[in-house]
């Protein structure tokens, strides 16, 4: 079973950049596409944002595309989100899993927030 730990969050202005960390620990040989999902605050629901294969494929979501690069270290069992342009609608709590268990709905971590004032 694989363990995931969210860091990198913070407060930074419209327009600017963050840089999110999600390390992986445990059976991590198991684990294949990873996603980065967020909940935006008074949304019950995850949306997705991006996600990587372990061969390096990627996809985005439609709001974050040209903006947001994902992108994984498999050295060190960690798969990064580089977020440019920020905008306060990116403002949200921000959770990596895998997307086997975010399918299932199970596997959330605590997640880390993002906030962006304009």
């Amino acid at each position: 079973q694989v363990q995931l730990v969210e860091s990198g969050g913070g407060v930074v202005q419209a327009g600017g950049s963050l840089r999110l960390s999600c390390e992986a620990s445990g059976s991590t040989f198991s684990i294949n596409a990873i996603g980065w999902y967020r909940q935006a605050p008074g949304k019950q629901q995850r949306d997705f944002v991006a996600s990587i294969t372990s061969g390096g494929g990627t996809n985005y979501g439609g709001s974050v595309r040209g903006r947001f690069t994902i992108s994984r270290d498999n050295a060190k069992n960690t798969v990064y989100l580089q977020m440019n342009s920020l905008k306060s609608e990116d403002t949200a709590v921000y959770y990596c899993n895998t997307m086997p268990a975010a399918m299932r709905g199970t596997g959330w971590g605590q997640g880390t927030q993002v906030t962006v004032s304009s």
